[in-house]
C-alpha cells in the first residue's frame, strides 16, 4: 500500500509574495462595504472583515459572504420593484 504524502507546493510567486508582499486586485463586491481580492502572484484570497481589515479567506467566511451576497442582492432587487410612486390627489 502506497503511503501519501503532502505535494510540497514550491512556487516562485509564493516566494515573491512572502519577500516583497502581496499585490491585491479586486475580484467581487459582496456588499457595498464587503469586497474580495485575489493576490495577482500566489492567487491568495482575502476579504473585508468588520473593521474593514484584510482576512484571508477561510471556507467559513466564503460561506457567509456567499450567504450576504445573496441577501444583499435580494434586497436591492426588493427595492427596485417597489419604487413606484403614488400621485398627487
Amino acid at each position: 500500500m502506497k503511503k501519501s504524502t503532502p505535494h510540497s507546493s514550491f512556487s516562485f510567486s509564493k516566494i515573491y509574495c512572502s519577500l516583497f508582499g502581496h499585490n491585491y486586485v479586486f475580484s467581487k463586491s459582496v456588499t457595498h462595504h464587503i469586497k474580495e481580492y485575489t493576490c495577482s502572484h500566489c492567487k491568495e484570497q482575502v476579504t473585508t472583515n468588520s473593521r474593514g481589515r484584510l482576512e484571508v479567506m477561510t471556507p467559513k467566511l466564503k460561506e457567509i459572504n456567499d450567504a450576504l451576497a445573496s441577501v444583499h442582492a435580494k434586497k436591492i432587487a426588493k427595492s427596485k420593484n417597489n419604487t413606484t410612486f403614488q400621485a398627487a390627489s
